[in-house]
């Protein structure tokens, strides 16, 4: 893992907009889950074969992410909450520097 971390943020159900810092080359769903962070779960530690850790890209640098990749368009076919053109496995969000101010949002559900 590299030196140094990103802050983005998180939109929680109840309208609270939280701060969570991701060191860089962490994906964002251990350092949520590391955080205690209420949401996102994390079941399969990062495999890309559960998706409770489905996210929404609500705002930032979203053309700083990866495209999806096979594995997690898959994925997102089992999500708990609807599966919307901007919905993300957080698992698969590894910290950049470019990746700083990012804005997520969370699902009603994840299982």
């Amino acid at each position: 893992m590299t030196a140094g971390s990103i802050t983005i943020f998180i939109d929680q159900l109840d309208g609270q907009r939280s701060a969570l810092k991701v060191p860089l080359g962490m994906s964002v769903m251990r350092a949520a889950v590391d955080a205690g962070l209420h949401g996102i779960v994390g079941e399969c530690g990062g495999a890309t074969m559960c998706a409770t850790c489905h996210v929404y890209v609500n705002g930032g640098p979203i053309e700083s992410l990866a495209p999806l990749n096979a594995a997690e368009d898959q994925m997102l076919q089992w999500t708990a909450s609807e599966r919307l053109p901007s919905s993300r496995l957080s698992c698969q969000l590894v910290a950049g520097p470019e990746m700083a101010g990012l804005v997520l949002k969370l699902p009603e559900a994840q299982a």
